[in-house]
């Protein structure tokens, strides 16, 4: 209003305001330009805020995936836990089952041992018994061959006695035939006698060599327990070294379980410190994400703001535009009321266009261009 007020005629009140509103078309197109930029901005942050929400569910598929893969490893990693503890069960108990065995078997041979032990014991005492009994026998038997011998003898000297007194008695005959008679007849019992010991010493001596049969038996069958429990030894043995065989197989077992266990182990802290680092980088990228959100929401309210100043203007612009008519029709009676009304449209353009500061994209520049009215 004071530049109007300094000039004199209406036509250069009218170049200064068609100056005013060339300048003001200038900012305007300029705020276009700006919108434009700042909405080309818009799409490449919408398009890396896509990005992101694209990586960010492609993080949380990989987590996920990784947790399904820890639940099934740990899933593994138990029954592993289980399979081996199960074996060592059953291992402690075969072991302890071989090793009951491996003892029952060793006390059985130990009471065999010690039966035949016995029994050899009892048979040699058996045996020495029987040789006392055969060497007194033996003794009985000689000395009653040299009584028998001793008879015999004495009867051969009762013989020639006999013969002598028969060639003494010869003349004596009829006086001692009876004495004769009975001497003969004693001697006649004596030798029935003796002959009957000999029958019975006959017998005797069958039995005695029966008796020798018999402990001939069993010593042999004494060998015959000899040698089978030396066999028993010698399976025995076999046994053994079949349990030891064994025992190494199983040891075998257990350290390749061992090394199986520790690697799955190492797996699932490598697999551990992964996720750890992936838990990390999805921290990161969420921090990341809730500051592209916060920068949008701030970006979309400073668009909100700047398309209602917008809005605003392209309203007041052709407010000025019919009070700038009205003085052309009538500029000695309405000169004042169109510049006092000039005056704050310009005053608000101004104060708009300096404190739009950071102007925001339009929803809809084709509108904004056709409400203006240069356009």
């Amino acid at each position: 209003m004071q530049t109007l007020n300094t000039l004199s005629t209406p036509e250069e009140k009218l170049a200064a305001l068609c100056k005013k509103y060339a300048e003001l078309l200038e900012e305007h197109r300029n705020s276009q330009k700006q919108m434009k930029i700042l909405q080309k901005k818009q799409t490449q942050l919408v398009q890396e805020k896509d990005h992101l929400q694209s990586e960010h569910s492609k993080a949380i598929l990989a987590r996920s995936k990784l947790e399904s893969l820890c639940r099934e490893l740990q899933r593994h990693n138990r029954t592993l836990k289980e399979e081996g503890v199960q074996r060592a069960r059953e291992e402690e108990e075969k072991r302890k089952e071989v090793t009951s065995h491996f003892q029952v078997t060793l006390n059985d041979i130990q009471l065999q041992m010690e039966q035949h032990n016995e029994r050899n014991s009892k048979l040699r005492q058996e045996n020495m018994e029987l040789a006392e009994r055969l060497k007194k026998l033996i003794e009985q038997y000689e000395l009653r061959e040299e009584h028998i011998d001793k008879v015999f003898k004495h009867k051969d000297l009762q013989q020639q006695l006999v013969d002598a007194k028969l060639q003494q008695a010869q003349e004596m005959l009829k006086e001692a035939e009876e004495r004769h008679q009975r001497e003969k007849d004693f001697l006649l019992k004596e030798a029935v006698e003796s002959q009957r010991m000999c029958e019975l010493m006959k017998q005797q001596e069958t039995h005695l060599k029966q008796q020798l049969a018999l402990y001939t038996e069993k010593f042999e069958e004494f060998q015959n327990t000899l040698s089978k429990s030396s066999e028993v030894f010698t399976t025995f043995k076999q046994e053994m070294e079949k349990m030891t065989k064994k025992i190494k197989k199983l040891e075998k077992e257990t350290t390749m379980y061992r090394s199986r266990w520790e690697s799955s182990n190492k797996a699932l802290l490598e697999m551990a410190e992964e996720k750890t680092l992936r838990d990390k980088e999805l921290e990161g990228l969420q921090v990341k994400i809730q500051r592209l959100e916060k920068l949008c929401r701030a970006l979309q309210t400073e668009r909100n703001d700047l398309n209602k100043k917008v809005q605003d203007l392209c309203a007041h612009v052709p407010r000025a535009d019919t009070d700038l008519a009205e003085p052309l029709k009538d500029p000695s009676r309405e000169g004042s009321e169109a510049a006092a009304g000039a005056a704050p449209a310009e005053q608000r353009l101004a104060e708009d266009c300096l404190h739009s500061g950071k102007p925001a994209h339009s929803t809809d520049p084709a509108e904004n261009s056709t409400d203006c009215p240069c356009h």
